[in-house]
């Protein structure tokens, strides 16, 4: 990011009492203006390889229904992903899904560091410190990830509307898997259309860690979410389904063995 550059971290309802925090890793399509788009056409920041198209309307409405904090990066993932190990080969994607990106090809070292001190390093700064202000107030705490999906990957049709992903904690996607699967006109993913071995689940692994914290990643079909209205309706209807859960008492605390 150039001097005087806006703080690229987004935080919305930063004070919110409900149960949960929401994270939205993927919600934006903006190439800071020193990056130059990257050197690319302005319909490829469209495409999925950018940003999750929807997830940020679906986790707004999230977040306004359970009154819970919303933190995402307001910088496309093409700049940086701010889902991935710093150490991931896929951190910065120089080709993918098509697409070859000028402005990453043969980065060195410090252009891979400056990206991760400008947006990767404040971003999971930003969620510690949400957690830890929740942790010294006492408050119960689940962590949601909202991402979407495309319908066809690689010639591959994808029939889920929505998918959970889930590593070793299952309590919240239970919940999840259980109230969505009785609704006969929906297909239902369990770690589809990717699971944490994609190594897709670096934000959430990093930070439900030190509280054993119940965590849940929502990919939903970006054709399901296209326009506002659907991604409130969406949006309402998961809050719904998470809020018992909590109400359940089940949000905070370690896992069953």
């Amino acid at each position: 990011m150039a001097a005087g550059d806006r703080d690229p971290i987004e935080i919305e309802n930063a004070d919110g009492a409900g149960a949960f925090v929401i994270v939205c890793d993927h919600a934006s399509q903006t190439v800071p203006l020193d990056y130059a788009s990257l050197g690319l056409a302005p319909e490829a920041l469209d495409r999925h390889i950018a940003w999750d198209p929807g997830a940020l309307g679906v986790a707004r409405q999230m977040a306004a229904d359970l009154d819970a904090p919303l933190l995402w990066p307001d910088v496309s993932r093409l700049v940086i992903d701010c889902n991935r190990d710093p150490a991931a080969p896929d951190l910065i994607v120089a080709e993918g899904d098509g697409l070859t990106v000028p402005g990453n090809s043969n980065l060195d070292a410090a252009e891979r560091t400056r990206r991760l001190a400008a947006v990767h390093a404040p971003y999971h700064a930003a969620i510690e410190a949400c957690l830890a202000a929740r942790r010294a107030a006492g408050r119960q705490t689940s962590l949601i990830a909202v991402h979407s999906f495309t319908p066809v990957w690689r010639d591959r049709h994808r029939p889920w509307q929505i998918g959970i992903l889930f590593d070793d904690d299952r309590r919240l996607a239970d919940t999840l898997i259980g109230a969505l699967r009785a609704d006969p006109t929906l297909t239902v993913g369990v770690n589809e259309p990717y699971s944490p071995a994609d190594r897709v689940y670096y934000t959430l692994s990093r930070h439900r860690a030190q509280d054993a914290l119940a965590a849940v990643m929502i990919e939903i079909r970006n054709d399901e979410i296209a326009d506002a209205t659907a991604q409130q309706q969406w949006g309402s209807r998961l809050a719904t389904i998470v809020r018992d859960f909590a109400i359940d008492g089940q949000a905070a605390g370690p896992a069953a063995a």
